[in-house]
């Protein structure tokens, strides 16, 4: 009898040991959460891959997915508070509300935990820095110019955007209208909004169609708008008449490429977007960078990133894709 409890302490202290350790194992990572606008959409999930990358690069990371099921702040928000509750090491977000979420993020903050945001920014004081996915003024620029290269004698062009909130997609709206004057006779009619909800967006356009008779382009500088307003533009049977342009996935946009519906549109690479901001979040989170302006914070295969005043800093010049390159892009991302 003896024999037999001195057996069964003796397994029950091995067992304790092997989750102690197990234990040990797990906090040796670094827990890394990539927070999205929403699940489900194309462009996030394939910065996810890219995470992952990183993660497997650097070895010691765990990437935590996480996001609302819409684009809403108030989801985002009930995604930071569990987040806080798990003691992340680090919060990567691409905010749906660049003031709405920033109190949430600045008690992730006040706990220890590492925050940046990356595609769509976070107010200043909710973030340490920021990774543009390009510069925006090349952004603007280049959303406009994809409209007026295929329009050389002018015309009316309207903006199909996410939602009125959406940091990313204001900033590169006001950047478009800067350099406006220098494509002389493109005259932007309107802008619509279809909150990165497909359905909403496709409505959207169909309106853009019917009030707008003489419109020759639709520019979406969003993953969700661009398809959508391809769509529509197709099943309106204007296709040649109305080009969709703007930013889209390849994978998603091959088709529309193909219809002749888009002409051309540009996008960074997500994957690459997505590995950036988690090796820049390890290396703030481990102590061996520090997010100030100047400061160049190590991206892997990336390079580095520089720090403007504002804690801010570009990634890379956007890309363009068109029927030349489409098939070669397309089973990618």
């Amino acid at each position: 009898m003896k024999r037999r409890t001195f057996t069964t302490l003796t397994t029950g202290l091995t067992l304790a040991a092997c989750l102690m350790g197990t234990s040990a194992m797990a906090q040796d990572k670094t827990r890394i959460a990539l927070v999205v606008k929403a699940l489900g959409i194309g462009f996030f999930e394939a910065a996810n891959k890219g995470a992952q990358e990183a993660a497997t690069e650097l070895g010691d990371v765990e990437i935590i997915y996480t996001g609302p099921t819409d684009t809403t702040a108030e989801g985002q928000i009930e995604v930071i508070n569990s987040l806080i509750a798990q003691q992340v090491d680090a919060i990567a977000i691409s905010a749906n509300d660049r003031d709405a979420v920033a109190p949430a993020l600045k008690k992730a903050m006040d706990r220890g935990i590492t925050v940046i945001s990356w595609d769509s920014g976070v107010a200043p004081e909710g973030r340490q820095m920021h990774l543009n996915p390009s510069s925006n003024p090349l952004i603007g620029n280049m959303i406009i110019k994809l409209a007026a290269d295929n329009l050389p004698d002018g015309g009316d062009v309207a903006v199909l955007s996410a939602s009125a909130t959406a940091t990313n997609q204001n900033t590169w709206i006001e950047e478009m209208n800067k350099v406006l004057p220098n494509y002389p006779g493109i005259n932007v009619v309107a802008t619509v909004y279809g909150d990165d909800l497909a359905d909403k967006s496709y409505r959207e356009a169909q309106g853009l169609m019917q009030s707008y008779p003489d419109l020759k382009a639709i520019i979406a500088p969003t993953s969700v708008g661009i398809v959508a307003a391809a769509q529509a533009v197709e099943d309106a049977g204007k296709v040649g008449q109305i080009n969709v342009t703007g930013l889209g996935l390849p994978s998603e946009m091959a088709g529309a490429v193909e219809s002749g519906a888009s002409k051309s549109f540009a996008i960074w690479n997500p994957i690459d977007l997505g590995y950036s901001a988690t090796m820049i979040a390890y290396h703030l989170a481990k102590g061996d960078a520090t997010a100030e302006p100047g400061a160049a914070i190590p991206m892997g295969r990336m390079g580095s990133v520089t720090l403007d005043d504002n804690n801010e800093g570009a990634m890379a010049d956007p890309f363009v894709y068109d029927a030349s390159n489409i098939e070669a892009f397309k089973s990618i991302f």
